[in-house]
């Protein structure tokens, strides 16, 4: 078994390169009880996913706000990728193809990125950020998520660790104004949804409302 160990991403990074800190605009790292274990192998991905997710949905200024917000950007994005990508294979060829990169959610949205720190968009999975979108504008989907992580190879493993993506509190949503925005996110929600829901056994209810 591949250890287990988290990765920030930075505009350099490499797969099992691991570096400290939160990699962009000074966000301090959330706290450990927000982290959650996953393979290796998928943490460039996440990482790169969350980082996009919150360049795109800013955090209301002060530390606190920036660390709560990048705990809820970085649990939604786990579970993504953990759904995503259930098995050892699935990640093996993730990296075989590389990930879609941020190119068509930045056209998206509207981003104008950087030209001087874009290294970290080629690892941008567009799909896991599209799951995670959507498990951010609902909690109750969100936690459906969560019971099928379960099934995967890499399931979330720390006790209360998608806590602030499943159940967040007041700060936790204070801190996530844009990123839970249902009305913002859903033109990134909207691009994979179909096959969340599917893979969630949720399709046919959503087609009946």
């Amino acid at each position: 078994m591949r250890p287990v160990r988290w990765l920030v991403m930075s505009g350099a990074a490499r797969p099992r390169a691991a570096a400290r800190g939160a990699g962009h605009t000074g966000q301090r790292e959330p706290a450990p009880k927000d982290r959650i274990a996953v393979a290796a192998d998928l943490t460039p991905v996440i990482a790169a996913s969350a980082r996009w997710l919150l360049t795109a949905y800013p955090p209301p200024p002060g530390a606190l706000s920036q660390a709560l917000a990048g705990a809820q950007a970085g649990q939604a994005s786990t579970l993504a990728a953990s759904l995503r990508y259930p098995t050892s294979l699935d990640v093996h060829l993730l990296h075989l193809l590389a990930p879609s990169g941020a190119h068509h959610l930045d056209r998206l949205t509207g981003t104008h990125p950087d030209t001087d720190d874009t290294a970290w968009r080629t690892w941008v999975d567009e799909t896991v950020v599209s799951w995670a979108a959507c498990l951010l504008a609902d909690t109750t989907l969100a936690g459906a998520a969560a019971q099928r992580a379960h099934t995967t190879e890499h399931p979330p493993t720390a006790p209360g660790g998608l806590q602030r993506l499943t159940h967040p509190n007041g700060r936790d949503t204070d801190a996530a104004v844009l990123l839970r925005h249902p009305d913002l996110l859903e033109p990134v929600a909207a691009l994979h949804r179909t096959q969340l829901l599917d893979l969630l056994g949720l399709l046919d209810d959503a087609a009946v409302t």
